[in-house]
């Protein structure tokens, strides 16, 4: 579905951008892969979806929180690939506390990563997609963007921020062929959340099972979202199905904002 594209998918060594990664390299897209992890797991990734999906791959170590570094990875898939086409925005990093408690450098970091690194980004794709007359910008958002939790103020911020610059990307480039959407999940079952449910276990000393309870509470649907799913939905919207579904938040929340 997406032979011959060119994507850059941020955040992607693990949890939902490697996700994503898989999907559209099965689609036949080639990937700019982005995060950190050692160079010895980096080339395992590099090889085993090169290997798998028989794309071009390649990593970019470019630090989300610093603009020069962002652009420097646009112009690197730009210069490998020939063309960036896809840019997915999907880095991301999270702190929770009170606002009257919350840290400044970690207000800063969270909004710089988790809504600066997509501006940036789009930024520095926008010119050669609208060369091109084509792009497709998929910006990870959360169901916080259009909801709010106790202790996520700068989360919440952040992804309320990137629906919004989801829709002005919109509307700025719909002569241009260029399409930007937001998706919108609840729960991600990641290692990362896996985690933070054994946490909550031994915190509140409570069994997993009544931590995942309490975590899906809000849910119609108490199951989580799989990383695949988020990366299915990332190829829809760059298919040619969705070549007109422009500035809009794709909800995948198991009901959460249904109520």
């Amino acid at each position: 579905m997406l032979k011959g594209k060119n994507a850059i998918v941020t955040g992607s060594t693990s949890g939902i951008g490697l996700a994503i990664a898989h999907s559209v390299a099965a689609e036949g897209c080639n990937v700019l892969l982005n995060g950190f992890a050692d160079k010895a797991a980096i080339t395992a990734l590099v090889n085993e979806l090169q290997n798998t999906y028989k794309v071009k791959v390649d990593y970019s170590p470019a630090d989300m929180s610093k603009p020069k570094d962002i652009a420097d990875m646009v112009g690197m898939c730009e210069r490998v690939f020939g063309s960036c086409d896809i840019l997915v925005n999907n880095a991301g990093i999270q702190f929770t506390a009170p606002v009257q408690d919350f840290p400044d450098d970690k207000w800063d970091s969270i909004i710089a990563i988790n809504l600066s690194a997509a501006f940036h980004a789009t930024k520095a794709a926008l010119p050669g997609m609208q060369k091109r007359q084509y792009g497709r910008i998929v910006n990870i958002a959360s169901v916080h963007g259009l909801v709010a939790s106790v202790n996520k103020a700068a989360y919440v911020a952040a992804k309320h921020g990137i629906v919004g610059l989801t829709k002005v990307v919109a509307i700025e480039n719909g002569e241009n062929n260029i399409t930007c959407n937001a998706i919108c999940p609840g729960w991600v079952h990641t290692p990362l959340v896996q985690k933070q449910i054994e946490d909550n276990a031994k915190k509140a000393n409570i069994s997993e099972d009544e931590a995942t309870k309490q975590m899906l509470d809000k849910q119609a649907m108490k199951k989580f979202n799989k990383p695949e799913q988020i990366g299915g939905l990332v190829v829809f919207l760059c298919s040619d199905t969705a070549a007109t579904m422009t500035g809009t938040p794709v909800i995948i929340d198991g009901g959460w904002t249904a109520e």
